[in-house]
């Protein structure tokens, strides 16, 4: 320790209880509004975006936090550029892990400010009703504001007419899990209360592209929403994200919206691709054994085959999509599909056969003999046919 006076020690101690002199008399002032904005190869919409939120938002507090999955053409680099002279941007890039959802919780968690939006950086969505949208949820009871398409006021704009075919469709289903009445749940583009999003965040999925729905439906009681109408635009940079695996992310969300609590989503669309492989099954069976005049055990077995072959193939592209197998570990998993299978169809018939000489009635023992069997071939394939990579 340095040999200090007890005059110095009095006189650093009275400083340091002392209220630091400001010298600059300007009080920065608190963050009202962060907008969450997830992005994937939008390097040259970012600019375009933040020139458009500094125009609508001149007298807001605000901040921008975009949340990248490791763009390939550098978006993130781009974004860390700007922000070099913009101390509104903040940047969240995650390696090794993509999903818009999941994208956009993570960036509503790295907030203090009561109010978060999210929005796309395609620019289809119109940054001009946000301070509307803001507006309201400040002096209204509201727990979320939606920029709705389908309200009068509202529009698609140039979507073409089939997209918009299944975004009506995919809003009418998930009133069936969203705890409110809403026109646009497939809504990409909405303000939420912070409170609200601290109370619902530990039930949240993080599954798909819809987090609306996800924000809506896993609340214990009934959503405040109100909705303001907005034009969607073309997108002008860029290329859209919608394909078959958004469409199947939104159907594993509203299956673990309606049954995750009891049953992982997973297994239930694991039981529906089996649901259609004994489809195939008897399709089969009835071309080889009806048509071609094989014999039944021929027939049975080249359909069992068939059906096993289907089956794996579908699981490999929806059911397990995340841990998709190609090239040689494609073939190696569908070898263990088969034993898996297998041994999976023996549990099967042995338990139905212990039950109904049990007595149980035939239907019942039959049941619980696929039960067994799915549970098993579900387990087993989990573990060795579609593990987890470690990559």
């Amino acid at each position: 320790m340095s040999d200090l006076g007890s005059d110095a020690i009095s006189e650093i101690e009275r400083r340091a209880s002392e209220p630091m002199a400001l010298h600059d008399t300007r009080v920065a002032q608190p963050i009202e509004l962060a907008i969450v904005v997830p992005t994937y190869n939008e390097r040259e919409n970012v600019p375009i975006l933040l020139a458009a939120l500094e125009r609508v938002l001149v007298e807001t507090e605000w901040e921008v936090m975009f949340v990248d999955d490791n763009s390939p053409d550098g978006t993130a680099e781009r974004i860390r550029e700007l922000a070099v002279t913009n101390p509104r941007i903040r940047v969240l890039e995650r390696i090794g892990r993509r999903g818009l959802s999941s994208a956009t919780i993570e960036g509503m968690l790295t907030t203090g400010a009561p109010y978060i939006a999210v929005m796309d950086a395609d620019m289809q969505h119109d940054e001009s009703v946000l301070p509307r949208m803001l507006e309201r949820i400040k002096t209204e009871p509201l727990d979320v504001v939606v920029a709705s398409r389908n309200i009068a006021g509202g529009s698609m704009g140039e979507f073409p007419r089939n997209r918009v075919r299944l975004s009506n469709l995919g809003s009418r289903i998930s009133r069936a899990v969203c705890h409110c009445d809403i026109s646009d749940a497939m809504s990409g583009f909405f303000v939420v209360e912070r409170t609200y999003f601290k109370q619902v965040v530990p039930r949240l999925s993080g599954t798909g592209f819809k987090i609306l729905v996800d924000l809506l439906a896993s609340s214990t009681r009934e959503v405040r929403v109100a909705e303001v109408p907005y034009h969607f635009r073309s997108r002008e940079w860029g290329e859209s994200k919608l394909n078959v695996n958004v469409e199947l992310e939104y159907l594993l969300l509203l299956i673990d919206k309606a049954l995750g609590r009891c049953v992982p989503p997973r297994f239930v669309l694991f039981v529906l691709v089996g649901s259609l492989g004994v489809l195939v099954n008897l399709a089969c069976l009835t071309l080889f054994f009806q048509v071609a005049n094989a014999s039944f055990l021929v027939s049975q077995s080249l359909a069992t085959f068939v059906a096993m072959t289907f089956n794996f193939v579908l699981n490999n592209l929806a059911t397990f999509r995340d841990r998709r197998l190609r090239g040689r570990r494609l073939v190696r998993g569908l070898f263990s599909f088969y034993v898996a299978c297998s041994v999976g169809a023996l549990l099967n018939v042995s338990f139905a056969e212990f039950l109904h000489r049990a007595s149980i009635p035939w239907y019942v023992a039959g049941i619980a003999g696929m039960a067994i069997s799915a549970v098993w071939n579900y387990g087993l394939n989990m573990v060795f046919t579609w593990r987890r990579s470690r990559a």
